[in-house]
């Protein structure tokens, strides 16, 4: 063998151990997942986009409840996996997640009010294990879902709040409609509900009376039942304003809430940050910065609702 190749041979079986080695020296990170039904937030497309490739340097565990009731479990099952960091979507999952640990960094995304919920000692120095983005300002939020669905249709004389009697944040949310509805000429009613029976038993009654309209608070029972909402409401003609762009995209009339690309890239980060290294406790859990006001064109049509030039020219996205 010449003295070259003899070189080349040697210097190619020396590389590929040292490719080898430096293949299995990238360390393998672990994020738990938690959530009831569909995900909101796409946690592992906001992790790609800052380098965290499943497979490659990041593997998910996930655990996808049908109803709150099976969170617990799923939380210590979690718990007892020991990820490097768990990303809870919304109150019901970080309640199980909290009660299954104290030490492994939880970030949240969807949350009301943390602070009242007991989740954080304050946002600006959440402290503990859990930090996160929220999902509401401030209730004036839901003064301005109102504003909007009086705007959509003018003639609404009669809104019909619904919400999920259990939420804790549900009452101020209501107290804030209430306390609204006057100076916008409608009179408002509470709609507790919690099944898919409760919600067309209430639809039902209330779609008895002409000029009425919903508008639909948070909680994951109108989440779930988004779509059978949507289409009670078009079936009795009920204009519909929700907190969430998915509403509008599963048929409801139109929606405004928080950015959800805009929590997702968040939510990534602090997971991003902690996994490099930083402490739940040193982030800020952060409020809502872009909203977004939806109106699906298709639905108006359906319930012989003609939207206003001036409104649509408010929206941020028209669904046709």
């Amino acid at each position: 063998m010449r003295r070259r190749d003899f070189i080349v041979a040697v210097g190619g079986a020396v590389s590929l151990p040292m490719a080898a080695w430096a293949q299995r020296a990238v360390t393998m990170r672990r994020v738990g997942i938690l959530v009831v039904g569909d995900l909101l937030v796409d946690i592992k497309k906001g992790l790609a986009g800052l380098g965290w490739i499943e497979g490659r340097n990041i593997r998910f565990e996930e655990r996808r409840a049908d109803t709150d009731e099976q969170l617990p479990l799923y939380a210590t099952q979690l718990a007892r996996l020991a990820p490097d960091a768990i990303h809870v979507d919304g109150s019901s999952e970080l309640q199980a997640m909290r009660h299954a640990t104290s030490d492994i960094p939880i970030v949240f995304s969807n949350v009301g009010d943390p602070v009242a919920e007991g989740f954080v000692s304050s946002l600006a120095r959440p402290g503990g294990n859990i930090t996160g983005f929220s999902a509401i300002g401030d209730f004036s939020v839901a003064t301005k879902i109102l504003d909007l669905l009086k705007k959509l249709a003018p003639t609404v004389e009669r809104v019909a709040f619904m919400y999920d009697p259990s939420l804790p944040l549900a009452g101020a949310a209501w107290a804030v409609v209430e306390t609204a509805a006057p100076a916008l000429a409608v009179h408002a009613t509470k709609m507790p509900v919690r099944t898919a029976d409760d919600i067309e038993r209430a639809i039902v009654a209330f779609a008895r009376e002409p000029n009425g309209g919903l508008q639909v608070g948070p909680g994951y029972p109108n989440y779930r039942h988004r779509e059978l909402i949507a289409r009670l409401a078009m079936q009795y003609r009920l204009p519909s304003m929700f907190g969430y762009r998915s509403y509008a995209e599963g048929g409801g009339l139109a929606s405004y809430g928080p950015d959800p690309l805009d929590i997702s890239r968040g939510a990534a980060s602090y997971v991003d940050r902690i996994l490099k290294g930083e402490k739940p406790r040193d982030l800020p859990v952060q409020l809502p910065v872009r909203y977004q006001f939806v109106v699906n064109l298709k639905t108006a049509k359906a319930i012989g609702l003609d939207i206003s030039p001036n409104v649509l020219a408010i929206t941020d996205e028209v669904i046709e």
